[in-house]
Formats: structure tokens, C-alpha cells, sequence
């Protein structure tokens, strides 16, 4: 008779999927926070930073597997600073999204709003909510670097006078009270956010081979320079312009050692895969300086 052995049984290993990582400017609840939520697409680690050029190191550095990065605002314009981090950093723009800013006066529990008497925010947050402060013109406005940031030190102080604008997900994290929901003057404010990820060795198209012509509607984002000549910007722009590409957005910065010439930021609607993209950027690349696509990914919905 052989000898019998018991049969042990291993289980497969269980690997819980590690989450991403995305960085963000501003503290735990800003509204930089709600945009990394929408474009993170589920589960994810938020990681503020102080300031826009830390996030852009930690994506760098491996610290962190993506960022999202506030572009520009409805009424406030153009984040410029951000624009020139996206050319010294070179992070591909992945994704984008559009997030509607709803300022809320939010103070500690059991305050009331007639006992408020300063109240805290960012210095555009504040700018946003001129109505209000016109209104209740004995409340004086104090500057803080950031909206969410306003809220947690208001809770940390325990201040019983004053009260914070920020994101309605501030007030839950930090525990405080909304006292007036939407207090901003124009409730068409919304800030176009950018999905920031390190470069990849080799960069794959971002729609798939069975997605349909039509089925996603793509934007291409790039920058370019061109000799500070007559009618070098119109040339430029008349690569897209023949080709009857749709641009969405132009923005100048100083190009910085050349006095008085600029880079050009520009996007367009279309893939970069698509012909008549294609034939624009080699129109472009024999007019221009210099160029460089910055991204193209999936166009965001207000």
C-alpha cells in the first residue's frame, strides 16, 4: 500500500490594487481635491502640496502617479504660472475636467452668521464673492493662501468670530458648518482642470483601435515660438485655420531671455492621429521655431 499524503491546498496570493496617487495644490478639501476626484475615475490617495511647482516634482520624482492642475478660470482667467511649469517640466497633459466653484461661508459649529466678523479665503475666492461683502459690508475680508486651507485653521483656532469660504467638502472634513450655501457673484464659475502624468517611454495613442470615428472628441494642447516677424503668428495660426481644426484657446506667455517674444499656447479640437491634424502640425513645425505638443487626451464637459 503506498503511503498516503494529504493534499494541501494554497491559496492564490491576494494583491489589493495599489491606488494612485494625485497631487494637488492646496490643503484636504480644496476645490483642486474635487477635480482630482473627477479625474481620477475611482479610488484614489489625494496628496496636497503648498505650492503648483511641488506637485510638479512629486509627479516628476515618482512621489506621486499623476497631479491635477487648475489651467484657468471663467472669470478669473489664465493660471500663467501653470502654463510655464507645463514647458519646464514637460508632463503630459492625460486628461481634463471642468469643475464648478460653489463658495460657501462656512464657519464652527454653533457660531451664527451675526456673530461672524472676519472671514478668511483665498484672494481670488474673495474677489468671487464681492456681492456678498458689499452687502454685509462689517464683515472685513482677510487674505489666506488657500480656500480649504481657511477653513481648517478657523477649526484649529477655534475661532468663535470668524468664518471661511471654501468647498462644501472643506466643511465635512474639517467638521464646520456652512452657514450660507453659493455666496459667489456669478454662478457661471467654473476652473478647467488638467490630469498631469509622467512621460512614458513610449507614448501610445490615447484612444483605443475600437473606439468609432465620432465616439470621443478629442483636444490637442501644444505650444510654439516664432520670429518676432510680420505676420509670423498669422502664418502660424493659418496651419489650423485651412484645415478647418476648431481652436478652443490661445494664450501668450514671455519666452524668457528673448525680450518681447513669447511662446504661443494653443489648443484645438481634433487627434493628433487625425489627417488633417497631422498636415497642421507639419505646416506649423516649417513655420515655427520651435513646437511641442503638450497632450492630447479626451476633451472635457462642462
Amino acid at each position: 500500500m503506498k503511503p498516503q499524503h494529504s493534499e494541501v491546498k494554497h491559496s492564490p496570493a491576494t494583491h489589493s490594487p495599489v491606488k494612485r496617487r494625485i497631487a494637488f495644490q492646496g490643503e484636504l478639501g480644496a476645490f483642486s481635491q474635487v477635480a482630482a476626484a473627477q479625474l481620477a475615475g475611482g479610488d484614489f490617495v489625494p496628496v496636497p502640496f503648498q505650492s503648483f511647482e511641488e506637485i510638479f516634482l512629486a509627479v516628476r520624482n515618482g512621489k506621486c502617479h499623476a497631479a491635477a492642475v487648475p489651467i484657468e478660470n471663467t472669470l478669473h482667467g489664465s493660471v500663467h504660472g501653470n502654463y510655464d511649469l507645463l514647458l519646464k517640466y514637460n508632463l503630459p497633459i492625460r486628461n481634463e475636467t471642468y469643475v464648478r466653484i460653489v463658495h460657501n461661508l462656512i464657519a464652527a459649529p454653533h457660531v451664527k452668521f451675526s456673530d461672524v466678523k472676519r472671514v478668511y479665503s483665498h484672494e481670488v475666492a474673495l474677489n468671487q464673492c464681492r456681492t456678498f461683502f458689499e452687502n454685509h459690508s462689517r464683515i472685513e475680508k482677510q487674505v489666506y493662501y488657500d480656500t480649504a486651507g481657511s477653513v481648517k485653521m478657523v477649526m484649529e483656532k477655534g475661532l468663535r468670530d470668524a468664518a471661511a469660504i471654501a468647498s462644501a467638502a472643506a466643511a465635512e472634513i474639517y467638521g464646520a458648518n456652512i452657514l450660507k450655501k453659493s455666496i459667489e457673484d456669478d454662478r457661471q464659475n467654473f476652473t478647467r482642470f488638467f490630469l498631469l502624468e509622467k512621460p512614458k517611454r513610449r507614448e501610445p495613442l490615447p484612444r483605443g483601435k475600437e473606439e468609432k470615428p465620432g465616439d470621443v472628441t478629442y483636444k490637442t494642447s501644444l505650444v510654439f515660438t516664432t520670429r518676432n516677424t510680420p505676420g509670423a503668428l498669422f502664418r502660424s495660426l493659418s496651419a489650423f485655420a485651412l484645415r478647418d481644426l476648431n481652436l478652443t484657446k490661445i494664450e501668450s506667455r514671455p519666452l524668457r531671455g528673448k525680450p518681447w517674444e513669447y511662446l504661443f499656447y494653443l489648443d484645438f479640437i481634433g487627434h493628433t492621429e487625425d489627417t488633417a491634424a497631422k498636415n497642421a502640425l507639419r505646416h506649423l513645425a516649417e513655420i515655427a521655431d520651435m513646437w511641442r505638443v503638450l497632450g492630447c487626451y479626451p476633451a472635457g464637459k462642462l
